[in-house]
């Protein structure tokens, strides 16, 4: 069980925080940008839930979500792949494609891409997803100088397509999407 009984520690105050391993680092350090935008991922998916009135699956989908987030963070803010940690799994990413697949099952083929916007849900879903991207990039340019758990990458990759199909759902299963129209304001 976490307990947690001194928020202002202070240990940070000289630009360094501790990795769950008890290593300080850098608060600039490729490993704390890619879980502090994981973390920053996880506050924009607490804005979609606002906006699920009556949607229970998503939600409960989505409150699942942010429990793997946090599995995910703190996968990440310990160095290394394996260890006796607690760790993202494959099981967990598998869980993602099985949701993605049926979510995107109801929903029309797309005929354009879709821009951000629609209803407010699929607007934060969009953002979400966007901010799900960047910490992808910044997980894959950590794995590039150190050792990263791989089902770190596999699971943010999903969950940004997830989180898209989320947005389509969120506008009328697409009907609501709104289009690119190449070209429209030249």
């Amino acid at each position: 069980m976490v307990r947690l009984d001194v928020i202002a520690t202070r240990g940070g105050d000289a630009g360094e925080t501790s990795l769950g391993d008890g290593s300080r680092v850098r608060k600039d350090a490729l490993r704390v940008e890619a879980y502090g935008t994981v973390d920053e991922a996880n506050a924009a998916i607490g804005l979609i839930r606002l906006h699920l009135a009556g949607d229970a699956e998503a939600d409960a989908t989505l409150a699942r979500i942010q429990n793997d987030l946090f599995d995910l963070g703190a996968d990440l803010c310990v160095p290394g792949e394996g260890g006796e940690r607690l760790r993202v799994t494959d099981a967990q990413c598998a869980r993602l494609d099985a949701e993605l697949a049926a979510m995107n099952a109801a929903m029309p083929p797309l005929r354009s891409f879709v821009l951000p916007g629609g209803s407010a849900g699929a607007a934060h879903a969009h953002l979400a997803r966007t901010v799900v991207r960047r910490a992808e990039r910044h997980v894959v340019a950590l794995a590039a100088a150190e050792a990263v758990n791989p089902a770190v990458v596999r699971y943010l990759n999903r969950l940004s397509d997830l989180l898209f199909v989320l947005s389509r759902r969120l506008n009328a299963n697409g009907a609501q999407d709104v289009t690119w129209q190449p070209g429209a304001t030249r």
